[in-house]
């Protein structure tokens, strides 16, 4: 799992799924999803069998002003 938290206001996160990444997202920007912009930068992808190649999910968000 990466944090990335290019600012105050906007955090990048990876995780096993995108739903787990925007919970954490949310939680280290302390704000409800209703004060947020969410991007899906990339869905989790399993490799063959669950095995190799597993990319994690990666979202931004940003909260709105």
């Amino acid at each position: 799992m990466e944090n990335n938290i290019t600012n105050q206001n906007e955090i990048e996160v990876e995780a096993k799924t995108a739903q787990e990444a925007i919970r954490i997202a949310l939680s280290k920007l302390k704000v409800k999803k209703s004060e947020v912009e969410i991007s899906v930068l990339r869905e989790e992808n399993k490799g063959l069998f669950s095995m190799q190649g597993t990319k994690l999910a990666k979202v931004r968000v940003k909260k709105i002003r």
